[in-house]
C-alpha cells in the first residue's frame, strides 16, 4: 500500500512538471519548481555547502563540471551519463579524465528524489550547484532560471573539439567560445573564475601535465614563478602533482587571479594569454584587478548567458531518476 501511495505520488509530480512545462512552452523561470518541489534549491544548495566543506576543492570541481557539461552539445547533463552498449560516455575523452564531483551530484539527486520524485533535472542541479559553488566561497550569487531537461544520449566524440586545451593561443580560446555564443569579455571573466580547461581558476588548482610546457617553454612567465614550479613538476613524470591556480587565495573567489596575470604569473598558457599582448584583453584584465565589482557583474553575465547554451526545454529530453543513466 505504502509503495502504491509512492508511486502514485511520484505520477502526480511529474505530470505537475509536465503539465507546467506546457503552459511555459518550455520556458525556463526561477519559479519553475516552486510548486512541483519546493525545496529543490535548498537541498541543491544544502548538498554543495555540505561538499565543499567536507573538502573546499569541490567547490571549484563543480564549477568546471557545469562548464564541461555545457560546452558539450549544450546544458543537458550528457556529461553524467555512464557508458552503456548504446552510450559512450563523455566521462573517458581525455579534456573530461580529471572532472571531479559526480558522487556530489548523486547524493543531491537523491535528495531530490526522496523529496519530488521524477521532478528536478540533473541538468538543473549542475547549473545551480555552480552557482552555489561560487556564493559559498565568496563570489557573487545570481537568480538561476529553470527548467533544464536531460539529454538522452552523450557526445564522447565532441569533447575533444568543444573543450578549448590549456595550450590554446588567445585567438583559439576567442574562437572557442564564439562558437559557444560567447563573447570576448566573457571569455576574460569566465576564464577568471572557473575555466572549463582546469579546476576553477580563482578556486582551484592544475595539475603538472597541463602547465608543464608554460613553465619550461614559454617566454611570458615570472622566472622565479616557473623555477618554483619546476621543482614540483620535472619535465617528465609526476604529471599529477598539482599547483593553486590561484596562489594567494586558492580556496576564495575573487580578483586575484588578475593580479597574477599582471605579474606574469599565471599558471596555464592560456591564463596568461589573457594578459600578453592583446590591448583588449588587457584593458579588461586591469579592470578587473581594479574594479573586482565590474569582474564579478561581468562574471555573473558570463555565468547566465553559458548556463543557457542548446537547452532541451519542454517535451524535449527527459528528467532523468538516475543521473548516471537514462530512464
Amino acid at each position: 500500500m505504502a509503495s502504491n501511495k509512492i508511486l502514485c505520488l511520484s505520477l502526480l509530480l511529474a505530470a505537475a512538471a509536465a503539465t507546467l512545462a506546457a503552459a511555459t512552452g518550455g520556458k525556463l523561470s526561477p519559479a519553475y519548481y516552486s510548486t512541483t518541489c519546493p525545496k529543490a534549491l535548498a537541498i541543491v544548495q544544502a548538498g554543495v555547502v555540505a561538499a565543499i566543506q567536507k573538502e573546499t576543492r569541490i567547490g571549484a570541481s563543480l564549477l568546471r563540471l557545469h562548464f564541461h557539461d555545457c560546452f558539450v552539445n549544450g546544458c543537458e547533463a550528457s556529461i553524467l551519463l555512464d557508458e552503456t552498449a548504446s552510450i559512450a560516455t563523455e566521462k573517458t575523452a581525455v579534456p573530461n579524465q580529471s572532472v571531479r564531483g559526480y558522487d556530489v551530484i548523486d547524493d543531491i539527486k537523491a535528495e531530490l528524489e526522496e523529496a519530488c520524485p521524477g521532478v528536478v533535472s540533473c541538468a538543473d542541479i549542475l547549473t545551480l550547484a555552480a552557482r552555489d559553488s561560487v556564493v559559498y566561497l565568496g563570489g557573487p550569487s545570481w537568480e538561476v532560471d529553470l527548467g533544464r531537461k536531460d539529454s538522452l544520449t552523450a557526445g564522447r566524440a565532441a569533447v575533444n573539439t568543444s573543450i578549448p586545451p590549456p595550450t590554446f593561443n588567445l585567438t583559439a580560446l576567442a574562437a572557442s567560445f564564439s562558437s559557444q555564443g560567447l563573447s570576448f569579455r566573457d571569455l576574460i571573466s569566465l576564464s577568471g573564475s572557473g575555466r572549463l580547461f582546469n579546476s576553477g581558476h580563482t578556486i582551484g588548482v592544475a595539475r603538472c601535465v597541463s602547465f608543464r610546457g608554460h613553465i619550461y617553454n614559454d617566454s611570458d612567465i615570472d622566472p622565479s614563478f616557473a623555477e618554483s614550479l619546476q621543482q614540483i613538476c620535472p619535465r617528465s613524470g609526476s604529471d599529477g602533482v598539482l599547483a593553486p591556480l590561484d596562489l594567494k587565495t586558492p580556496t576564495h573567489f575573487d580578483n586575484c587571479y588578475y593580479r597574477n596575470l599582471l605579474r606574469k604569473q599565471g599558471l596555464l598558457h592560456s591564463d596568461q594569454e589573457l594578459f600578453s599582448g592583446n590591448s583588449e584583453a588587457n584593458s579588461i584584465v586591469r579592470t578587473y584587478v581594479n574594479q573586482p565589482s565590474v569582474f564579478f557583474k561581468d562574471f555573473v553575465q558570463g555565468m547566465i548567458k553559458m548556463g543557457n547554451i542548446k537547452l532541451l526545454t519542454g517535451s524535449q529530453g527527459e528528467v532523468r531518476t538516475d543521473c548516471r543513466k537514462v530512464n
